[in-house]
């Protein structure tokens, strides 16, 4: 966003002092604490993050807290501070999707969450229809994406730090499950590109489009690293609800941003390789 021009600022939940642009710490639960950051900044645009991200999250009762309300309090938070955004970007998820029937998934595939997560998710963009008559609300749904400095909860970086530190068994769960796995940098760009247009009141898939399984990504990191470590299907590490494959049609966000500028899934695999934290 910097690099564009824009004067970033951010809510926090802790300061670090890494953190390229002025950040104010708040928690998305405390509609006055939001209020009062929003009035004293009056941004011209949102993108709104915040969440629980992890579909295995142990806390339910913080899922639904977090992605739901607390998204309820940055919308009520923008009307009550009076402010006037150009635009309101929420990040949904494609997880809405659940197991569509769709080889390739486009916004006109009826939602079908299966976890908690994804109900989170879609209950978001449920719940901001409230404000669309007076906040200017772009839902993006990205599908999964990825980058140095994920958590390695996450598959992806768990699988590039095993490979990292040359670990000689790595646990996953199903193998086969195929994902359309984007580059955080691609993600961003995109994210950036809508809030600069004028999109009120539509949705995005943010994607690359192309699939891929587990089995993909483990022979990416064997021909990237040499190493071939031992891969234990862990039984209890299978979703009972799992979502076996998830690939978008990202059609309708170029048309209106242009290209996504896709970056290969080996380069953002060797982009993490090389900065994956010690």
């Amino acid at each position: 966003m910097t690099r564009f021009g824009h004067d970033v600022c951010g809510v926090v939940r802790s300061k670090k002092a890494d953190i390229p642009w002025r950040a104010h710490v708040c928690d998305l639960l405390d509609r006055e604490g939001l209020t009062h950051t929003l009035s004293a900044e009056k941004p011209d645009a949102v993108v709104h993050l915040a969440a629980i991200a992890f579909v295995q999250h142990g806390d339910v009762g913080g899922i639904y807290q977090t992605n739901v309300v607390g998204t309820r309090n940055v919308l009520d938070a923008l009307e009550r501070a009076g402010c006037r955004p150009r635009s309101v970007l929420l990040a949904s998820s494609a997880n809405v999707y659940g197991n569509s029937e769709r080889e390739i998934i486009d916004e006109s595939a009826p939602p079908a969450p299966v976890n908690d997560y994804a109900i989170s998710k879609y209950a978001m963009e449920l719940v901001a229809r409230m404000w669309a008559g007076t906040l200017p609300i772009v839902i993006a749904r990205p599908f999964n994406y990825t980058g140095a400095g994920q958590d390695d909860r996450f598959v992806l970086p768990k699988i590039v730090r095993h490979f990292r530190d040359k670990a000689p068994r790595i646990e996953l769960g199903n193998l086969h499950v195929v994902r359309d796995f984007s580059d955080v940098r691609s993600v961003a760009s995109a994210y950036r590109r809508l809030i600069e247009g004028d999109y009120a009141g539509r949705t995005f898939n943010v994607c690359s489009g192309t699939g891929h399984s587990l089995h993909d990504v483990l022979s990416i990191m064997q021909e990237l690293t040499g190493q071939a470590p031992e891969i234990y299907v862990n039984p209890q590490f299978v979703r009972e609800n799992e979502v076996f494959k998830l690939i978008g049609n990202c059609a309708q966000l170029e048309q209106a941003i242009g290209s996504v500028q896709s970056i290969p899934l080996k380069a953002t695999l060797a982009w993490m390789l090389e900065n994956s934290p010690e």
